[in-house]
C-alpha cells in the first residue's frame, strides 16, 4: 500500500500581503499528478488544512476541488485538523464524505476508530493497515474528556496514543496490523520556522518521540520543514514556503510504502515552487549594482540594508531592480556606539521641543537635522507657540 504523507496546506494563507491561492492551486495540480503517476492509495493530510478557522468561500471551494480530484485519481484521503483549523467545521459531514473515500478525523471520539484497509500486496491478503488520526489537542479543552488531570501537551497526547495502542492490541488478536498515526503536534527534535504558531501558551508544548515508538509510521504535521525524526516518524512540512525563514527549504512530501508486515520504503517527493525566495543583505549600492543578485530580480525578496545611514527612498530604489521586495530591514554597520542610544533615552535627554524633533530625526534616519531643516523646525515650533498663545 502506498501512502502520500502531506500536511500544513494552510489554504487561504497570504505571504506578506500577497495572496497565495493560485500558488496553492498549482500545488494541488502537482499533488493530483503525483497520485496518478505513483499509484498512491491514500493521501494523508496531518492538520492545518486551512490557515484560519473561518476560511473564505474561494478557499473552501479549492479544498472541495482538491478532494474530488484526489479521489477521482484513485486515492482515498485521511485528514486531521490542526491548530489553525476549526475541528467542528472541518469535520462537518464526515460520515457522508467517508462514503466517497474522504475520512475526517477531527473528534476525540474517533481517536481509536481507524480507517482500515487490507494490508497485503495490491490490497489483498492477510492483515490490515489501520490509519488513526489525532487532531490538534488543545490541552485546556480536551484534558477532562481524555481523563487527564494536568492540562498539558504531553499528558493529552499520551492519553490519545494509549487509546490507539489499546485498539491496535485488540485488533492484533485477529491477525497482523500495521498502525499508521497522523498527529498534528510539536515532537521533540523538530526544527521550527517563523511561519508556525506556537502550540502552547507559556510552555514549549513539545512531546517526546517515544509516544509514537509503537506505531509503524507516524505522519506528523505542524512544523513546516520536511524532516525525519526517526525512520518511522517524520514531518512532511508545508507544500509552499510561508515565511522567508523557509527560503532554503526543499518543499515536498513523503511517499510511504507499507504492508501489514511493516514499513517497506519511504522516499521524498518534491514540489516545484511557484516563486523563488531571496534573502539579501548589503549596502544599497551593492544590492543595486552587483550582478551576483540578478537571480533575485524575479523573486520575492527580504532585504536588509547595512548602510551606516539610512538611504533616502530605499524601498523605491530597491523595487526598481527587485520589484517584489516584500520586507525591508535596516542593520547599520560601522555606526558609533552612541548611535545605538534608545529613542526613549533621547526623549528623556531632550531639553525642549526642538530637542524632541531632532531626536526623532536621528532615531529614524541615523543623523540629526541639517542647517535648512533646523531653521524650518525652529520656524514651525515658533508658529505653533504663537498660535497656542493666541488661543
Amino acid at each position: 500500500m502506498r501512502l502520500l504523507h502531506t500536511s500544513d496546506w494552510h489554504l487561504g494563507r497570504s505571504f506578506h500581503g500577497v495572496g497565495m491561492l493560485e500558488s496553492q492551486r498549482s500545488f494541488v495540480d502537482q499533488l493530483v499528478a503525483c497520485v496518478a503517476a505513483e499509484s498512491v492509495d491514500v493521501v494523508l493530510i496531518a492538520g492545518d488544512v486551512y490557515d484560519r478557522a473561518l476560511p473564505g468561500l474561494d478557499v473552501v471551494t479549492l479544498l472541495d476541488e482538491a478532494l474530488v480530484r484526489i479521489t477521482e485519481a484513485g486515492a482515498s484521503v485521511v485528514l486531521t485538523s490542526g491548530n489553525h483549523d476549526s475541528a467542528i467545521r472541518l469535520g462537518f459531514a464526515s460520515r457522508l464524505l467517508e462514503r466517497g473515500g474522504v475520512h475526517l478525523r477531527t473528534r476525540i471520539e474517533d481517536l481509536d476508530t481507524p480507517v482500515v484497509l487490507p494490508g497485503g500486496p495490491g490490497g489483498e491478503g492477510e492483515g490490515i493497515v489501520a490509519l488513526y488520526g489525532i487532531p490538534y489537542l488543545e490541552p485546556r479543552l480536551v484534558a477532562e474528556r481524555l481523563g487527564v488531570e494536568d492540562a498539558n501537551h504531553f499528558d493529552v497526547t499520551k492519553a490519545a496514543t494509549d487509546r490507539i495502542r489499546q485498539d491496535v492490541a485488540r485488533r492484533r488478536k485477529a491477525g497482523p496490523v500495521f498502525p499508521v498515526v497522523l498527529a498534528h503536534t510539536f515532537a521533540s527534535g523538530g526544527i521550527t520556522s517563523d511561519s508556525e504558531r506556537d502550540l502552547s501558551i507559556g510552555g514549549l508544548g513539545a512531546v517526546p518521540l517515544d509516544l509514537f515508538e509503537d506505531f509503524g509510521y507516524t505522519a506528523l504535521g505542524h512544523l513546516h520543514g520536511r524532516q525525519e525524526l526517526a525512520p518511522h516518524v517524520r514531518y512532511s512540512g508545508s507544500p509552499l514556503a510561508y515565511s522567508f525563514s523557509e527560503a532554503r527549504h526543499r518543499k515536498g512530501a513523503w511517499l510511504v510504502d507499507v504492508d501489514a508486515g511493516g514499513l517497506v520504503d519511504v522516499r521524498e517527493v518534491v514540489w516545484d515552487a511557484p516563486r523563488t525566495l531571496a534573502v539579501l543583505r548589503g549596502t544599497l549600492a551593492e544590492l543595486l549594482e552587483s550582478p551576483d543578485h540578478q537571480w533575485a530580480e524575479e523573486a520575492f525578496c527580504q532585504i536588509t540594508l547595512t548602510d551606516a545611514k539610512r538611504p533616502v527612498q530605499a524601498m523605491e530604489q530597491l523595487r526598481a531592480r527587485f520589484p517584489d521586495t516584500l520586507v525591508l530591514a535596516f542593520d547599520p554597520q560601522g555606526v558609533e556606539a552612541t548611535a545605538e542610544v534608545t529613542y526613549s533615552s533621547r526623549l528623556a535627554a531632550a531639553e525642549d521641543d526642538l530637542g524632541v524633533c531632532c531626536g526623532f530625526l536621528e532615531h529614524v534616519r541615523g543623523h540629526g537635522p541639517g542647517t535648512v531643516e533646523d531653521a524650518a523646525l525652529r520656524e514651525a515650533l515658533e508658529a505653533v507657540r504663537v498660535g497656542e498663545a493666541e488661543l
